[in-house]
């Protein structure tokens, strides 16, 4: 499905179900700390019923299954919900899946304890999604907003790959990433208050083959390119980390999470 946002990319479409292949292949790259953390927080662990919003192909449910949580989760796109369920079928997992836009959930009232949107929160409209997270949470449930990043002007590789992707996207406005603490809209600030935030770097393993599928599935390049752009973009990116990058290497990112907790009802 095609997907349009002024703020993002100047507007340019982009559509999650051109690389949803890669995606399930390359975008799994989260290293256990990331999981372990969330864990530490008390949140998607076992007794709580999460629901995990934007899921993709279901990486974090499938992750985070071994911590005993149930796990729903939704995605705008068809062909990432599939993915997403021969995934976690293949792991013998037994998660919910559902094709569904952030905005058009029709869970009822308090189903959740926890609501996750990992990778995915600024393409939510949250003057329509703050209201309904705090419907679709139970009164002490917790809304957790997460992130991860390259960080292109302290890792050469990321350095190289983001200048190639904007010589191809220029209106890319993925590029350019530094350590920032996640940020709630005005629009979520009315339904929820702050809990916990906080920043930490990573070091996240990669092979040539690895990052450059990493980087083709990233919106700026396999879901917004055309066919004859990617497929130059495949050859140069690929020449490049011949001629830069070790067969196996390491590739510096932060990572990032806030917790929020809807105000309390009546």
């Amino acid at each position: 499905m095609e997907i349009r946002k002024s703020s993002i990319d100047h507007g340019r479409p982009f559509d999650w179900g051109r690389v949803s292949e890669e995606y399930a292949r390359y975008r799994d790259i989260y290293p256990p700390v990331f999981y372990k953390r969330i864990a530490g927080r008390g949140l998607c662990v076992s007794g709580q019923k999460v629901l995990d919003v934007g899921t993709g192909t279901g990486v974090l449910p499938r992750n985070m299954y071994g911590y005993g949580a149930e796990w729903t989760g939704t995605d705008i796109s068809e062909d990432q919900i599939r993915q997403a369920e021969k995934l976690s079928r293949a792991a013998g997992q037994r998660i919910r899946y559902k094709v569904a836009a952030a905005e058009e959930l029709d869970f009822p009232e308090g189903s959740f304890n926890v609501i996750t949107a990992c990778q995915c929160f600024w393409y939510f409209d949250h003057k329509r999604t703050a209201p309904l997270f705090s419907r679709l949470l139970k009164e002490d449930g917790r809304l957790l907003f997460l992130y991860m990043a390259w960080l292109p002007y302290e890792d050469p590789v990321a350095g190289a790959s983001e200048k190639l992707v904007l010589r191809y996207h220029p209106g890319w406005t993925g590029a350019g990433e530094t350590v920032h603490p996640i940020a709630g809209t005005a629009e979520l600030l009315e339904y929820f208050e702050p809990v916990f935030q906080e920043e930490y770097e990573v070091e996240v393993p990669f092979t040539r083959e690895t990052w450059h599928g990493r980087m083709r599935a990233c919106r700026g390049v396999g879901a917004s390119l055309s066919p004859e752009d990617l497929e130059r973009w495949d050859r140069e990116h690929r020449a490049m980390l011949e001629g830069i990058a070790p067969e196996a290497f390491t590739v510096r990112h932060y990572a990032a999470m806030a917790e929020w907790k809807p105000y309390r009802r009546g």
